[in-house]
């Protein structure tokens, strides 16, 4: 019997081709396959093999990268039911094969698109996100995570995927060569995959922070979102017709303490422009909320000193520019209405 060969009595036609390749021990009994005929044809040099425990490839060559990351889901999803159907839920929106088991890992970020991470069929692993209290072995090329919340997965290709900040995590997690760690942190900004706050709250998250391979990565990873989102401001204004601001400027009171620094600011106008790029810290969130404390402050003495701050994040200029190119142009244009503006000083930063 070849893998083209249909499976009687029920015909898996239903399935995509690579479902059709690679089945696990059950599907095969509802196809009609005794145990012992699947072990007739999972012999030395037969038309099968067993890709894992209790999943066949149903041809003798070497598995294909998608054949791999199939099998590996089917090996690591918890069995339905006799007889009651999988429907798709929030956990496992991909149907029946694939319930609590979510790609992680260098696989799920190849399947988001990084370069860095081996193609598919030269990853010498795959894992897999299972729920903690689940009792499975890693085995083959498939190595077990366990985790108290499976994240909700991206579907991609048809395969239930971990979203990049938790892929990235857990492949972190693996490494010991900063090199290596910074430049998938650097692929995931640059790229546009994620924002710098996602993956070092997931970092933090996985108690990845305090290892010496990835503390400098994150302090470059957070200048690289700086960098990208001031990229992402220039193209609004520059985009949507704005008037060009002076950039990157520091206030003071004339003869008088330092206000803060802008990214943007209309000086006739007397409105400004503060990218907000926090990213949690080591400190948790004790540090984060005194970084907000100060954002909090400097906006709160600009707005009595008559300057309008319009708070804006590199996710809002990324998603919603138009939206954010209509927020600065209403305040510049209710600036006329308003009390003019205290004197200040504007300085390069």
């Amino acid at each position: 019997m070849t893998h083209d060969a249909p499976l009687s009595p029920r015909s898996p036609s239903h399935l995509s081709d690579v479902r059709r390749r690679v089945l696990t021990a059950a599907q095969l009994r509802t196809h009609g396959v005794t145990p012992a005929e699947q072990a007739e044809q999972c012999r030395p040099g037969g038309p099968w093999r067993e890709l894992l425990p209790n999943v066949v490839l149903l041809h003798p060559g070497p598995p294909t990268g998608e054949e791999r990351l199939h099998g590996a889901l089917l090996y690591a999803a918890r069995a339905a039911t006799p007889g009651v159907p999988v429907q798709p839920t929030s956990r496992s929106p991909h149907g029946p094969g694939y319930t609590e088991a979510v790609l992680t890992g260098p696989a799920a970020l190849t399947l988001h698109g990084f370069s860095c991470t081996p193609a598919l069929h030269a990853l010498d692993r795959v894992d897999v996100l299972v729920p903690r209290l689940r009792r499975l072995r890693s085995t083959g090329y498939v190595r077990v995570l366990r985790t108290p919340v499976l994240p909700v997965p991206h579907p991609v290709s048809g395969l239930p995927v971990a979203p990049v900040p938790r892929a990235l995590a857990d492949t972190v997690a693996q490494l010991t060569d900063a090199q290596a760690v910074l430049r998938l942190l650097t692929e995931a900004v640059r790229g546009g995959h994620c924002e710098p706050a996602a993956v070092v709250r997931e970092l933090t998250r996985a108690k990845l922070l305090g290892r010496a391979c990835v503390v400098d990565a994150v302090d470059s990873l957070v200048a690289e979102g700086r960098s990208a989102a001031e990229e992402r401001l220039y193209r609004m204004v520059r985009e949507y017709g704005l008037p060009d601001p002076v950039w990157n400027v520091d206030l003071r009171l004339p003869g008088g303490p330092h206000l803060g620094g802008l990214d943007a600011y209309w000086p006739d106008q007397a409105v400004a422009v503060e990218l907000d790029t926090r990213a949690p810290r080591p400190g948790g969130r004790a540090d984060d909320d005194a970084l907000w404390s100060e954002y909090a402050r400097k906006r709160e003495h600009l707005e009595r000193l008559g300057i309008t701050v319009v708070h804006t994040t590199p996710k809002k200029l990324r998603d919603c520019p138009e939206q954010q190119a209509a927020v600065v142009r209403t305040a510049l244009m209710a600036s006329g209405d308003r009390d003019p503006a205290a004197h200040v000083v504007v300085l390069p930063r």
